[in-house]
């Protein structure tokens, strides 16, 4: 059963929903802005789990607002406002909005996935297992399950409505999107992980992968949108446990999926509830990973 203080979805009468995403509820409020709604839903292998993360909207939130302003020195945002209190007055009807809501500008959002590579695991493990590649790009030989990669790599995807998304080539990411983009896209990619990973390890965690997503605002400007750098979009490995050769440390939903590989489930809906101790142990993880990149713990 759902503790009292989880949100798994939301119905706020008065706003127009948007899109229910696997996380987020998007509502449009007024003609220029839209609030995005982080729940504590969690999804693995492309399905949502019908137990919710308590906690879990809050941390995706605020470590998006921390990450925001962190990079904006390398791009701009679509935040407006995270502030709940000075939210409009039909948002701040809602208590439960409080924490887990961001008004954004509404964007042109470009309709691929910016995903880096810092290390090698997940799908990209898998890949080089089977080609001696990630993506396309040759690797060396004799690499290791997490081992850090020569350089980040660029690992363009496509963005799927349900389901996974898939890896795409950069040449097909241009076609997409315009060789001009592709260029921008990529550039900025790359700088934010490599910005934010030095930033990170300091902290003593690891960013072994991530993905970003970008717009256009009204001005035609590229700016980050939805969340950034957070344990739902990214590997977050604990560095002072790290050890290639095998799978890592994480504050991140990869303990999920490490317990779902351990039950007889096909990966089909409908998923399967997560015990107490599991969900426990994954918020705890997520208010680990926000308090090491703050610097502060998450406020109650």
């Amino acid at each position: 059963m759902a503790a009292a203080s989880t949100v798994s979805e939301t119905h706020l009468a008065g706003l127009n929903l948007l899109h229910r995403g696997k996380v987020r509820d998007v509502y449009e409020v007024g003609p220029d802005a839209l609030l995005l709604v982080a729940t504590d839903r969690l999804s693995a292998f492309d399905c949502v789990l019908p137990t919710p993360i308590e906690r879990k909207g809050e941390v995706l939130t605020a470590l998006s607002v921390f990450w925001f302003k962190q990079l904006s020195a390398i791009v701009g945002n679509h935040l407006i406002e995270s502030e709940f209190d000075r939210m409009p007055d039909d948002i701040r009807e809602h208590d439960e909005l409080k924490g887990r809501s961001l008004l954004v500008k509404k964007a042109s959002v470009f309709p691929v996935e910016c995903v880096v590579r810092g290390y090698l695991e997940g799908s990209g493990w898998k890949d080089y297992q089977a080609t001696g590649e990630v993506c396309g790009h040759r690797l060396p030989a004799g690499l290791r399950q997490c081992d850090r990669l020569p350089e980040p790599l660029f690992t363009p995807a496509t963005k799927a409505a349900e389901g996974h998304d898939e890896n795409i080539s950069e040449e097909r990411f241009a076609e997409i999107i315009s060789d001009e983009a592709a260029d921008k896209l990529r550039s900025i990619s790359l700088r934010i992980y490599e910005d934010a990973s030095r930033y990170a390890l300091d902290r003593g965690i690891i960013i072994a992968d991530t993905k970003f997503e970008f717009g256009l605002d009204p001005d035609g400007k590229i700016i980050l949108v939805d969340e950034v750098l957070t344990p739902d979009s990214s590997r977050f490995w604990d560095a002072a446990a790290y050890e290639p050769g095998r799978a890592q440390a994480s504050f991140d939903k990869q303990f999920v999926r490490e317990y779902l590989e351990t039950l007889d489930w096909d990966k089909r809906p409908p998923a399967p509830p997560l015990p107490d101790v599991i969900a426990a142990a994954t918020t705890e993880r997520y208010l680990k990973a926000f308090e090491l990149l703050t610097g502060s713990p998450l406020p109650v």
